[in-house]
Order: C-alpha cells, then sequence, then structure tokens
C-alpha cells in the first residue's frame, strides 16, 4: 500500500513508517517543517507540507494513499486549554481524513488511549471514555469506527500511558521531566496505580497489522506491560538521575495529574490470539535504564 501517515517523526510515528518500508509499503507523511520533511525523506518517504489543522491538506493527502494513519497530535499541552485545543484539532483531522475515505473501503487507523475500569485489567471490548479531560479523543475514535457502515475500513490502535523507546516517551517520559524541573523523581497518590506500557517498536507492528487486515469498526490494545506501579517508574527515573523519590502533588503534573493518579493497567490477550501481535522489546522498567542523567 501508499499510506498516508500523519504524525510520522514522533516517537511512534518514525518506528511506524519503518515497520511500514520493512514490509513492503511506501509512505507519504505529513510534516511541518524543513527538520522534518528531510527526516522523513531520509527515511525514504515523501513528504506532504502541512499541519494537523490543514484539513484541505489532510483530504489531499489521503486522496493520494491506498490507507492512512493518523499519529499526529498538537505540539503543545501543558495546561487544560492546550490540551482541549489539542484534542479538538485531533477531531477535526479524523472527521476529515474519514470523510475522504467514504466509501472506497480503503483503511484507516486512529490512535487513541486505553479505557480504565475499576477493579481489573480494560480489555479491547470496553469503550473508550468520552468524558473528562481527554473524553473529547473518545468522542472522535467513537465517530470514526462508525464510518464503517459508510465504505471506510476503520479501527482504533488503543496506546497505553507510556510509549517508550531508549527511556524515552509518553507518561514515564514526562515523570522523568518533571523531576529534572523539580529535583524530585515524584509520583502523584501512594505509587500503587498501575500504568500499562509498550516499547514504539512493538506498538508500530501492530499499526501495520490494523492497517493490513484488522476488520472495520475494530480496536485493539498495543499493550505489552499490563501494569507497572508508578513508584516502581519513578524509582528507576530517581536512581537514574540521582534524585530522591517520593510522592509529591497531583497538580503538579498540570491537566494529566488526574490522569497519573489513575490505577489503569489494560490487557492486551484478544489482540495478541486475534492479530497474532507479540512484543518482543524491553519492557518499560527495563527500558528506564537507558535514562541518561
Amino acid at each position: 500500500m501508499h499510506v498516508f501517515v500523519t504524525g510520522g517523526t514522533g516517537t511512534i510515528g518514525s518506528a511506524v513508517v519503518a515497520e511500514l518500508f520493512r514490509n513492503g509499503h511506501t509512505v507519504l507523511a505529513l510534516v511541518r517543517s524543513d527538520a522534518s520533511a528531510l527526516a522523513v525523506k531520509d527515511a525514504g518517504a515523501e513528504a506532504l507540507r502541512g499541519e494537523i489543522a490543514d484539513l484541505d491538506v489532510l483530504r489531499a493527502g489521503a486522496a493520494r494513499s491506498d490507507g492512512v494513519i493518523s499519529l499526529a497530535f498538537g505540539r503543545s499541552y501543558g495546561d487544560a486549554d492546550a490540551l482541549a485545543q489539542a484534542v479538538a484539532e485531533e477531531g477535526a483531522a479524523l472527521a476529515a481524513l474519514g470523510e475522504e475515505l467514504v466509501g472506497s473501503d480503503r483503511p484507516i487507523v486512529t490512535v487513541s488511549g486505553t479505557p480504565w475500569v475499576p477493579g481489573r485489567p480494560s480489555t479491547e471490548a470496553d469503550p473508550l471514555p468520552t468524558d473528562g479531560p481527554v473524553g473529547g479523543r473518545g468522542r472522535s475514535v467513537n465517530a470514526l469506527l462508525e464510518l464503517a457502515s459508510r465504505g471506510v475500513r476503520a479501527t482504533a490502535v488503543r496506546m497505553p500511558r507510556t510509549v517508550h523507546n531508549e527511556g524515552k516517551g509518553g507518561f514515564a517520559g514526562l515523570l522523568a521531566e518533571a523531576a529534572r524541573r523539580s529535583g524530585v523523581s515524584g509520583y502523584p497518590g501512594d505509587g500503587t496505580q498501575r500504568w500499562p506500557a509498550v516499547h514504539a517498536l512493538d506498538a508500530a507492528v501492530l499499526f501495520r497489522l490494523a492497517l493490513e487486515s484488522a476488520p472495520a469498526g475494530t480496536s485493539w490494545h498495543a499493550v505489552a506491560d499490563e501494569g507497572d506501579a508508578v513508584r516502581d517508574i519513578a524509582t528507576v527515573i530517581g536512581r537514574r538521575l540521582g534524585l530522591p523519590v517520593g510522592p509529591v502533588p497531583q497538580e503538579t503534573f498540570g491537566p494529566f495529574g488526574p490522569i497519573f493518579a489513575m490505577d489503569q493497567p489494560a490487557s492486551s490477550v484478544h489482540t495478541r490470539d486475534t492479530l497474532g501481535w507479540r512484543p518482543t522489546h524491553a519492557g518499560l522498567l527495563e527500558d528506564l535504564e537507558n535514562i541518561q542523567p
């Protein structure tokens, strides 16, 4: 396939682009800067200049493709207003991409987060939340999946709270950044809450599998670690950075505070059994050993 990829230079996107090439696909990648254009060209992809808010550019990219993988998200979401704007932009982008594919039976794979269910790991059958700080993402993904009835092979890969590579990325990466700023490797609450995680290279394989073969209207979990305790994550970060480890108010983490404080393990049993996905790379706690002081 010739695949249009948005967000193709990020932690997940760069791994997805490489995975697509390794498996015989070609890539048209949305880029917003000269540096990003050079990066995707060096990776063998064609660059299409534009931003996630440029809906006409998104439609043009989708029109030129055999399938779409939508990964782009806003560049700044350090406060509640910025996060809300990023969620709204993503929703408009998904709507534009989906409408361009109506009636074509072409695939589009989008990204969302794994849901949380009190008392147990969430599964692929659990609905996404449609309220709260990122509830808009759930509504946008649900709307895209509903296009299955209009001739779009729309699917969603639900990502865990941390997608990591070489000790960087995801919520664990945000903990490390906060630790560097504050001088304390902190965690909200008592730290026993669990976050699922996956290596970016393993996640990339699942995006390819969904693009190639997942049925329309389905959701999949890119979960390798079902749930690492946040206190354990902070402990590795603190040791690697030479910082004390301890609880901090959830407000320390801005709009992500309430999410950081939640126990949110997730399962990928159905995804593994159905699509044959098998994570093979380092788990989160092992990968965090790559953090540089």
